[in-house]
């Protein structure tokens, strides 16, 4: 009985780590500063609302990390399963929680190794050693979670806003071109925003934006 509280202890710790895991080392970060982006490039105010955006960038995050979801419970269900036909103490019960995690962190590193850009790593690795000791500084290698994780959102922040500057540039046109259309003909005190909303609306609807763009962003982690 003594040893229940100890593990209730470190799961509720690991639980309690689980929204800052899923914003800075899966795909939702880039995903939602894009559809951000977008929403501000229509001008359309708080439409979507703020809440569909980061559902819909938690539903494409699921959709991208399945795959790697899949791996870890593979190399985390075998010493699960192996530990629950045991009688455990306290310190073997954590024992085995880490080992789960270290196994599990596998295909999460191969993840954020494969998207973070090689500047990034090196940047930080660079910067790692520095922090460290002159002894210990070989310890440090481009593959610890330390230096992936921030390479990572780095990766992700630069990647994110690249496509934004591509996907605002057809909605800074129509603005530009409804603008000096009102000037021309003398309407000053018309908002071109207002105006410029529904031919923005059109456009991303003929072109099936949100198909495009949802399928773009999933592709991007094949």
């Amino acid at each position: 009985m003594t040893d229940q509280p100890i593990v209730m202890i470190v799961l509720l710790a690991a639980l309690s780590l689980l929204p800052f895991l899923l914003v800075m080392l899966t795909s939702f970060v880039k995903i939602a500063v894009v559809l951000a982006i977008v929403r501000n490039a229509l001008g359309a105010g708080n439409i979507p609302p703020s809440m569909v955006v980061t559902g819909l960038a938690l539903v494409l995050t699921m959709f991208v990390m399945a795959p790697v979801a899949g791996q870890v419970y593979d190399r985390v269900e075998p010493a699960l399963a192996a530990a629950q036909g045991k009688s455990l103490t306290s310190t073997e019960t954590v024992t085995s929680l880490v080992r789960a995690g270290e196994r599990a962190g596998e295909p999460i590193r191969e993840f954020l190794t494969k998207h973070a850009h090689a500047r990034d790593r090196a940047m930080f690795t660079d910067l790692a050693r520095r922090m460290r000791e002159p002894a210990a500084r070989a310890d440090v290698s481009d593959s610890d979670f330390m230096v992936l994780a921030p390479a990572f959102v780095t990766s992700e922040l630069k990647e994110a806003f690249a496509i934004g500057f591509l996907l605002f540039i057809p909605f800074l046109v129509i603005d530009m071109v409804v603008s000096n259309v009102l000037l021309s003909l003398g309407m000053h005190m018309m908002s071109p925003s207002t105006v410029s909303l529904p031919f923005k609306l059109l456009l991303f609807v003929l072109i099936d934006g949100w198909q495009l763009l949802t399928q773009g962003l999933v592709l991007g982690y094949t």
